[in-house]
């Protein structure tokens, strides 16, 4: 389960109290993975090197509230590290743009060259 970031939650609740217009995500989303979870107002701590790079998600359409990634996402070549959970960022420039974080269910811990996956249907987002 994803939690939202207050820059977004704040975005969400100033668009739908008509305040201002809703600021939408570049796409295409993006999920970096964390060794240390961030928080609500600061970001984890991204894995840095080996072959790590953040990869794309996508969702399928939303139902009761809730959405859930529609395609396993795949991180290769990963260095040595203990993954704790993830960030999700648009593809804003020059800065992307976080907008939710959560913690794996449990931290996973990886070896240099190891493939980390994120299972379809397992990134869920809920508003309710």
């Amino acid at each position: 389960m994803a939690n939202l970031v207050t820059t977004e939650a704040n975005n969400i609740l100033a668009a739908s109290s008509g305040q201002a217009p809703y600021v939408a995500p570049v796409p295409p989303i993006q999920v970096a993975l964390v060794t240390a979870t961030g928080t609500a107002t600061a970001a984890g701590t991204e894995v840095v090197g080996g072959g790590y790079v953040r990869q794309t998600i996508t969702f399928a359409a939303p139902a009761g509230g809730s959405i859930s990634s529609n395609v396993a996402v795949t991180f290769v070549n990963l260095p040595a590290c203990t993954i704790t959970g993830i960030d999700e960022y648009d593809s804003a420039t020059p800065t992307p743009v976080r907008r939710w974080f959560g913690n794996l269910s449990s931290p996973k811990t990886i070896n240099a060259g190891d493939t980390f996956s994120i299972s379809t249907g397992s990134f869920t987002k809920q508003l309710s």
